[in-house]
């Protein structure tokens, strides 16, 4: 009977998202009206805000990695537009490589005409970035789509070039044959970052290698009688290693032992693995003859074990007193300490392998032609029989494997092209400027330090064709680089930039260099990907007006990428111009499932991204990311996505209400002055202040999940469980246009305001779909031009009814609650209304309470309230370190039918011909209305 006079909540906002179908329809109206030029025009002239995108790989599907990403990216840059910048977003790709290469060798051969070649490699780049760029696009990442940087646009190659001419100009880059890491697959080279560890099995065998000269050892050891044969012992998992053998090495500081086994052979090995050897090699009975320390067994020789010549003992400090047997055999070409300790004694670098993993022809009989890994059984079958195998045994270890292939790869010497790590002390320089960059998380500057003072020099080159090549011409003797190089490659880069990196392959030295050219071969390696990526802020933002000589704000990858894009990045922009390439880098984890195990199809667990924003809305997969902890692995699952969809509609709901009380107020026409404002509209205004305080805090400091769980907070309990809860009565019972309805208004107005800017940069199409249905006013097109809101405001601390204030009688309704959910809960009571509540309050709290007089039972929400100083009282009993206590009786009185409070005598004030109505509804229905002051 009463509903016509009640001012309920209505709008057309939907309850359900219905994101799947919504969110398409918003694409659709964003990309056909240009949002990301609507947003840079609105932003122009503004400082820029820039987030140089590391390119993802074109090749393949997105997975749930890139969807990370590419959200956290599109996050932070909608949360800087909102901060005032102008935030320019040019994604990227990497287009050149190995991956691309082989789909297109299965679909048209290893073509010899390198123009097809490239044409096709081309194509299928490009088919890749539109699929994925279809895929970002729907994820609610906006950028600049249309002028999106790859790294095989003709200007880019020619400018890749040029970074590579100015680390060559600086001395960095000189040619060696050394050990790298190799694919027999790929038959490449391979960068660190193309490298991953698995586990795998491996022979695991104790050598015996015969001392050449017992005399030397009798000496050394000062030992006047050593009738029996002198050995080292050596312990390795690469038995194909050993046709590579140079030299036998051993520890300078550690102390070696000359032990006597069974009363026959005699054998050196380091002192404190005694133990660990005896027991291996089940000896019964041994005698230490004598003990020196390995410095004084330099030089002296040893006989191969298979081979015929005769290899050097040799110092090695990389040696680990812990593993083996304290004595390593010495292969240059097929490890990085083996090739460091080989240089310093001027050793052979013999590898007996060509770039398949085969034994070349006139090596050993036995191994020609043979794979490496079944060469293995055949060398161990040789030591057993010559009679030199101690010990064999299955070692389960962590391998390297190529990324691409999942097949072990080997250290592997082949000429190659490197950055000199310590040359012109780049390593040094490096380590002095990574703390110039602001690292998120702070460990980060730790990890690359680490990452430097390790690394070996940077093997740039590799043996492909559809890459950046490496546009030098080198004495074919003595391998020189060409005196005018830099003149040279400038030219070069020219020639690329108008026809792309075709021109070098099929460039005609002679043409080049003229009669110059029967001495020089052009190389034909081309550059590793990652420093096509890690020069592009390079090679790639001075071609873009805005960006030009403008330093990125933000790199943001994964935390693979220290070793990766992070670090080819810092190399390469140290090298050309002593500066780091950014002023922060952030990392992010990679996601995992509910019990942290890594994605991977053969678990069956991976989570696709397009089946979420399939099934639940990209806004739910945005969501999902801004809520986890970016800096650690991020678990997803069912049920974790579940959770998203539960944060998500408290929040939606919370808006969907605050629409639905808004549907009559007109801002500039209803707005109600600070000064006239009820007190509790105005906590309500200064909480909003205080979380978005918070809120931009935490966007400052990408914290996203903070702002997930303070929004929600926000939501759930200081708006739903508490200031809406409270207001509802004064929004539909009150008379609709009186200041006591509109001061509610007023601050409902304020804070949907604010918290659809907070929620834009994460909710995106949400946030959008809310800004529809605002209140119009003026009113900008999209919310992404807005800035943060600032018609919110704090409270007057001189003010009586303050923030503290306010604490001490939400302590009070807490308690309240308590009581009276108890008492429903026991049933005896059906609603809060149908209770009495009596305050026994200590004086100060008495006072404070009754502030608030008869407004106090609408804070309460309980139809009467009586507040008794406690002091007053002897017979209730209020503890001294309590100054509260609550009791609760059924309330004496009958219902009123419009507002549902209960009132004692309420047949006194309504008319015979309608249902029970107390004064304050009549009030507000047929006379003035109720005027409020505080709640």
């Amino acid at each position: 009977m009463y509903k016509e006079t009640l001012n309920l909540p209505h709008t057309k906002f939907p309850m359900r998202g219905n994101l799947v179908k919504r969110e398409i329809d918003t694409l659709t109206r964003w990309y056909s009206e240009n949002l990301y030029n609507i947003i840079r025009n609105t932003k122009k002239g503004k400082e820029i805000f820039h987030l140089h995108d590391g390119p993802p790989y074109a090749n393949g599907n997105i997975h749930i990695g890139h969807a990370i990403n590419k959200i956290l990216k599109d996050i932070i840059i909608k949360s800087k537009s909102f901060m005032g910048y102008d935030c320019p977003y040019i994604p990227g790709w990497d287009c050149h490589g190995l991956p691309i290469e082989l789909m297109v060798e299965k679909e048209i051969g290893k073509n010899n005409n390198i123009s097809i070649f490239h044409n096709a490699c081309r194509e299928y780049a490009l088919q890749q970035v539109a699929k994925q760029k279809e895929n970002f696009i729907r994820l609610g990442v906006l950028g600049d789509w249309e002028n999106s940087y790859l790294t095989m646009n003709f200007k880019i190659q020619a400018n890749i070039i040029r970074t590579l001419k100015k680390i060559v100009a600086h001395g960095y880059v000189y040619r060696g044959k050394k050990p790298v890491y190799w694919c027999f697959n790929c038959q490449s080279s391979l960068a660190e970052a193309e490298v991953e560890y698995y586990n795998s099995t491996s022979p695991s065998i104790y050598i015996a290698f015969p001392i050449l000269d017992n005399s030397l050892i009798k000496k050394r050891f000062n030992i006047e009688n050593l009738f029996e044969s002198v050995y080292f012992i050596v312990w390795t998992t690469t038995p194909w290693s050993l046709p590579a053998n140079r030299a036998v090495s051993i520890h300078p500081e550690l102390n070696y032992i000359l032990v006597n086994f069974n009363n026959k052979n005699n054998y050196i090995f380091l002192e404190n693995l005694l133990e660990k050897i005896v027991k291996r090699l089940s000896i019964k009975h041994w005698t230490i003859l004598g003990c020196i320390q390995g410095s004084n067994l330099e030089f002296l020789q040893c006989c191969h074990p298979f081979m015929d010549f005769v290899i050097p003992v040799i110092l090695n400090d990389y040696i680990k007193p812990d593993i083996g047997t304290g004595v390593v055999h010495i292969a240059p070409s097929h490890g990085r300490e083996d090739y460091l300790v080989a240089s310093k004694y001027h050793l052979d670098m013999i590898s007996p392998l060509d770039s398949k993993g085969y034994f070349i022809l006139e090596n050993f009989p036995l191994l020609d032609k043979l794979n490496i890994f079944k060469a293995n059984d055949v060398i161990i079958h040789m030591l057993h029989e010559k009679k030199f195998l101690l010990s064999h045994d299955i070692l389960q270890h962590s391998y390297p494997h190529c990324w691409r292939h999942h097949t072990p790869v080997i250290f592997y010497a082949t000429p190659q092209w490197f950055i000199g790590m310590h040359r012109n002390e780049l390593s040094k320089k490096i380590l002095d400027k990574v703390r110039e960059i602001t690292w998120i998380p702070e460990w980060g500057q730790s990890c690359i330090k680490e990452m430097i003072k390790n690394r070996p020099d940077w093997c740039i080159s590799r043996q492909r064709t559809w890459g950046i090549p490496i546009p030098i011409f080198i004495h074919k003797i003595t391998k020189e680089l060409h005196p005018h190089t830099l003149y040279f490659m400038e030219k070069i880069a020219k020639y690329v930039e108008k026809n792309g990196i075709k021109e070098w392959w099929n460039l005609d030295p002679f043409d080049f260099l003229g009669k110059e050219s029967i001495f020089y071969e052009k190389v034909l390696d081309t550059l590793d990907v990652w420093f096509d990526s890690g020069s592009t802020h390079d090679s790639v933002l001075n071609i873009y007006k805005e960006l030009i000589n403008k330093k990125p704000d933000l790199y943001l990858e994964g935390s693979d990428q220290y070793r990766g894009w992070f670090m080819s990045s810092l190399i390469i922009s140290i090298a050309i111009n002593n500066e780091v390439p950014c002023r922060k880098i952030l990392s992010h984890g990679f996601a995992v499932d509910k019990q942290g195990q890594k994605m991977s199809k053969s678990l069956g667990n991976v989570v696709y991204p397009q089946n979420i924003v399939n099934q639940l809305g990209a806004d739910i997969l945005r969501l999902w990311v801004a809520s986890t902890d970016h800096t650690n692995e991020m678990n997803i699952s069912d049920n974790i996505l579940k959770s998203s969809v539960d944060v998500y509609r408290r929040i939606r709901n919370t808006i969907r209400f605050l629409l639905a009380n808004l549907y009559d107020f007109i801002p500039l026409k209803d707005c109600v002055n600070k000064n006239n404002l009820i007190i509790i509209d105005i906590w309500a205004i200064d909480r909003a202040h205080l979380v978005q305080k918070e809120i931009l805090s935490a966007y400052n400091n990408y914290d996203f999940r903070y702002i997930v769980q303070r929004i929600m907070y926000f939501c759930s309990e200081e708006l739903g469980s508490f200031y809406l809860d409270i207001i509802k009565d004064r929004l539909y019972t009150i008379k609709k246009d009186s200041i006591s309805r509109r001061s509610a208004q007023t601050a409902i107005y304020h804070i949907l305001e604010a918290l659809v800017r907070w929620i834009a940069p994460i909710l995106s199409f949400t946030a959008d779909e809310v800004w529809e249905y605002m209140p119009k006013d003026k009113r900008s097109q999209y919310i992404f031009t807005e800035e943060w809101y600032n018609g919110l405001f704090e409270f007057d601390y001189n003010q009586e009814m303050n923030r503290n204030y306010w604490d001490k009688l939400i302590f009070v309704k807490n308690e309240v609650n308590k009581i009276l959910e108890k008492a429903r809960k026991d049933k005896y009571i059906g609603n809060p209304l149908e209770a009495k509540i009596t305050l026994y309050a200590k004086s100060n709290l008495a006072i404070d309470l009754r502030k608030l007089g008869n407004e106090l039972r609408f804070f309460l929400l309980t139809s009467e309230i009586e507040v008794i100083d406690s002091s007053s009282v002897k017979k209730v009993n209020v503890e001294k370190n309590e100054s509260l206590k609550i009791i609760l009786t059924k309330i004496e009185g009958e219902k009123c039918s419009r507002c549902w409070h209960y009132v004692r005598n309420i047949k006194n004030f309504h008319s015979s011909k309608t249902l029970p109505m107390c004064t304050r509804c009549i009030d507000n229905v047929f006379g003035n209305g109720e005027k409020r002051q505080f709640i």
